[in-house]
C-alpha cells in the first residue's frame, strides 16, 4: 500500500513559499508582522492602535485575512493605510501563497512595514509559517490565562503574545503569573506584554518593541 501524508506534502510546499516571502521581505526592505489570535480578542482594535502610534515613524500596508466580508479591511483602508483583503472562503487560516499573492498587489517599494491580521483561529494558523518577521498571538483576559495548556503550538511558534483587554481584568479570575510560567516552559523567549487598546494601556511600550525590531532588521540589512 502507497501511503501520501497530505498534511506534510502541504506544510513543505507552504514552507518553500515562506522562504520566498522571506527573501522578498529582504530585498524590497520592508518588515513582516503576523498577528494571530481567536476571534473576538480584539486583533482590529489593537492593529488601528498600533497603526495611529507607528504611522508616526513608518509607512505601513496591512493584508487581512478573513473567511467572509470585507469589514476589517474597510476600517484599514479608511485610516489611509494601502490594505489587500484575503477573503478564503472557508480555509480557517492563511498559507504562504496566499500571503504572497497579496504581497503582489501592495506598492511594497514605499513600504515599512506590512502587517497581516490572521483568520481567528488558534489551530490552523500556527501551522503555516508565513515568513514573518514577527509572528504573533494575540490573547484577551476574557479567553482565559490557561489557553497555552489547550493550545502549545500557537504560543511555541510565536515571538511576542499581546494580552489584550487587560482593563477587564477586574471582572475576570486571570492569573497573569500562571500564564507568565505555562508560557515560558513551551517558549523561553517569548515576549509577553499587557495592553488595552481601547484605553491605550500598554500600547507605548509595544509599539517601541516593534519599532526596535523593524530598525534591527533594516541595520541588518
Amino acid at each position: 500500500m502507497e501511503y501520501i501524508d497530505l498534511k506534510e506534502c502541504i506544510l513543505a510546499d507552504n514552507a518553500g513559499v515562506a522562504d520566498q516571502v522571506r527573501e522578498l521581505a529582504r530585498s524590497k526592505g520592508f518588515f513582516l508582522w503576523n498577528i494571530m489570535s481567536s476571534p473576538g480578542a480584539g486583533k482590529t482594535t489593537f492593529i488601528l492602535s498600533a497603526i495611529e502610534r507607528l504611522s508616526k515613524e513608518f509607512k505601513i500596508g496591512v493584508i487581512e485575512g478573513d473567511i467572509e466580508s470585507t469589514v476589517d479591511a474597510e476600517k484599514m483602508q479608511r485610516c489611509g493605510v494601502p490594505t489587500v483583503q484575503l477573503r478564503t472562503g472557508g480555509d480557517c487560516h492563511l498559507d504562504a501563497p496566499m500571503i504572497m499573492k497579496a504581497l503582489e498587489r501592495l506598492p511594497l517599494e514605499e513600504l515599512d512595514i506590512v502587517i497581516i491580521e490572521n483568520i481567528g483561529n488558534l489551530v490552523c494558523p500556527a501551522e503555516f509559517d508565513l515568513g514573518a518577521d514577527l509572528p504573533s498571538m494575540l490573547l484577551s483576559v476574557p479567553e482565559g490565562d490557561d489557553k497555552a495548556l489547550k493550545y502549545p503550538l500557537m504560543f511555541s511558534v510565536c515571538k511576542a503574545l499581546v494580552v489584550t483587554k487587560i482593563d477587564c481584568a477586574q471582572l475576570f479570575d486571570f492569573n497573569f503569573e500562571a500564564l507568565a510560567l505555562n508560557t515560558r516552559r513551551l517558549n523561553p523567549d517569548l515576549k509577553i506584554f499587557k495592553v488595552s487598546a481601547k484605553e491605550g494601556i500598554g500600547m507605548d511600550e509595544f509599539c517601541q518593541y516593534l519599532s526596535n525590531e523593524v530598525k534591527e532588521k533594516i541595520k541588518r540589512g
